[in-house]
């Protein structure tokens, strides 16, 4: 697996090389002025020159070491919602490492994710696991050459956690931090496959929080094409599942049980898919799935067991014929020949065999990532803002966290020659 800065047309260099001179000569000045006013106090004695100096060389070579790396080793950190995702990755060689865990455990008697528990999780496991990846990769602080992390949207608890760690981190590394957008990672992730789809294309964005499709001509270059009005597939999937009293998270629970289903017993409606455009509606699909429930339902008991099956079919069906009548609608109209899924809901095997037989007939593929990248994970942080800040981008002392933050309203993947070269003639 090999992901080459250059492909992507654009030198990791200069970026780097501004950034390392100028945060060089702002310790140094810093430095200097401090060293100067406590000289009399301090330094009483040849060595604790000889140790100031010791430091001050050490910390040069480590900037000077990363500066002229050719690759670039970024740390990612995602902490959007009810996961904590760590992971590295090396420009040059791929994904290095990534871990994952899982909140499911906590948050499944109550339904649902509680932002306040989901915080305080993020807390516990964050650092333990960052010390984890670097010692399964043999890698040290020094090793790392940026950070990024999830800086929106999605809780705003859970966000700061993860914002202030990498902040933090990248402050006393002495490295550049990146906040990056939650779903610009997921559009991303089937690039950490082997063989990963070529830009333009159009993107599918399904998870519990979004439902969007988005012409991609680049990184950074989005056009939301259509959106939920309403509620996301995801949470639609979870909401039906919570109607057949089943546990959180409930969209795996829903696909599972369709496997029982019966076809043509129920027969759910298609949203929005009689009128033109790209939007998306799922909630009255949701109200009739609980009006089919309370009707196949007797004396405040669940249906039996083959007709919960059956209404989880229809339910699945329903979703993933809307999904694909869209998909196919955007590839006529755009003329893209190329589809990427990603988001939770992207690893519904319905939805992604569905996908494959309809475009087929236009011509089109499919793109997807591994089941593991389709859900929240750090991997496609890591990514997503390697790309970016090798590119030259990358933020200031604030911490960052956007609980709301369009997708479109990113700033264009550029290089550094053609910033400066813009710059110039301005």
């Amino acid at each position: 697996m090999q992901h080459k800065p250059h492909k992507f047309g654009y030198s990791p260099c200069w970026g780097r090389v501004f950034y390392t001179l100028v945060t060089l000569g702002a310790k140094f000045f810093v430095v200097g002025l401090f060293t100067k006013a406590i000289e009399p106090v301090v330094f009483t004695s040849v060595a604790h020159y000889y140790a100031l100096g010791q430091i001050l060389r050490s910390r040069l070579l480590l900037d000077l070491a990363r500066l002229l790396r050719k690759e670039m080793r970024v740390l990612g950190i995602e902490t959007s919602c009810d996961e904590t995702g760590v992971a590295i990755y090396d420009s040059d060689t791929g994904l290095l490492a990534d871990a994952l865990y899982s909140q499911v455990e906590v948050h499944a008697d109550y339904g649902g994710v509680v932002p306040e528990l989901a915080s305080r999780d993020h807390v516990r496991k964050l650092l333990p696991m960052i010390r984890q990846i670097l010692a399964d990769t043999a890698l040290q602080a020094g090793d790392i050459d940026g950070i990024a992390y999830t800086a929106g949207p999605g809780l705003i608890g859970a966000l700061m956690v993860g914002g202030s760690v990498a902040r933090s981190l990248g402050y006393a590394w002495g490295v550049p931090t990146l906040g990056v957008h939650h779903m610009e990672g997921h559009l991303l992730a089937p690039m950490l496959e082997d063989n990963p789809p070529q830009y333009p294309f159009i993107a599918l964005l399904v998870s519990g929080g979004h439902t969007q499709l988005v012409s991609v001509k680049a990184i950074g270059e989005y056009e939301i094409l259509g959106e939920s009005l309403d509620d996301a597939a995801g949470e639609a999937f979870d909401k039906a599942a919570k109607m057949l009293d089943m546990d959180y998270p409930g969209g795996p629970r829903i696909a599972k049980l369709a496997e029982k289903g019966e076809a043509g017993r129920f027969r759910f409606p298609r949203p929005m898919c009689d009128r033109p455009g790209l939007d998306f509606s799922f909630s009255g699909l949701k109200t009739f799935t609980l009006n089919t429930v309370a009707k196949e339902r007797g004396a405040s008991v669940l249906p039996d067991e083959q007709t919960q099956a059956d209404i989880a079919w229809a339910f699945q069906d329903a979703v993933v014929d809307t999904l694909m009548i869209k998909c196919r609608r955007a590839i006529k109209e755009t003329g893209l020949k190329t589809l990427v899924i990603a988001g939770g809901v992207s690893a519904n095997i319905c939805l992604r065999e569905r996908l494959e037989k309809a475009l087929a007939k236009l011509d089109a593929k499919v793109f997807y990532a591994r089941n593991a990248f389709c859900t929240d994970n750090g991997a496609m942080i890591a990514y997503a803002g390697c790309q970016r800040l090798m590119a030259g981008q990358h933020d200031d002392l604030t911490i960052r966290a956007v609980p709301r933050w369009p997708l479109d309203t990113l700033p264009p993947l550029q290089s550094n020659q053609s910033a400066l070269a813009s710059a110039i003639e301005e």
